[in-house]
């Protein structure tokens, strides 16, 4: 599998910070991705991460379910496991895409669900739709990667469709 964007990726000198996450405001892997919002998502009481998402320059923004090129990256504050993440997954898939449309996406989101590792405090997923592909990436080491649209926006819609996991979260991440 190639490295994903982000390990080779140049990134602005121009950083944003939540709490003790920092993330560049820019990132060019050959295709610059400019920064399009940023939060915190709490769990509960805790600050469960921070995250950013970026989209490809020159595209309607923003644009978190469809052909764009885009990237959605998390900073995790606290340990959690694999297990965990794949369960909160599927659930959360499963009832954004609905019962008629799961199936579709069931064999490559179990996949992914399987590629995933458990993260300890200053670990970042990524998560990259780069118009052609999907890769999921834990500190900058890609994990998985399909060309699979739909599985790419039923992912996306986790933080950033019209049923997310916490709308604030994702009105920061869309610069709502």
């Amino acid at each position: 599998m190639a490295a994903p964007p982000e390990a080779n990726a140049q990134t602005s000198t121009q950083q944003v910070s939540v709490k003790s996450a920092s993330f560049a405001t820019q990132i060019d892997d050959g295709r610059r991705y400019e920064m399009i919002g940023h939060g915190l998502f709490t769990y509960l009481v805790w600050d469960a991460y921070a995250g950013a998402y970026y989209q490809a320059a020159g595209y309607p923004r923003p644009a978190p379910e469809s052909d764009v090129p885009r990237r959605l990256v998390l900073h995790y504050f606290h340990a959690i496991e694999a297990d965990d993440f794949a369960s909160t997954t599927l659930e959360t898939v499963r009832a954004q895409v609905g019962a008629v449309d799961f199936p579709s996406i069931r064999r490559p989101l179990t996949a992914l669900v399987d590629s995933y590792r458990s993260v300890t405090p200053g670990d970042r997923y990524s998560l990259t739709w780069d118009g052609e592909s999907l890769i999921l990436a834990l500190n900058g080491a890609p994990l998985y990667r399909s060309n699979d649209k739909a599985l790419a926006n039923a992912m996306f819609a986790i933080w950033l469709g019209e049923d997310p996991l916490d709308r604030d979260f994702r009105d920061a991440l869309l610069g709502r």
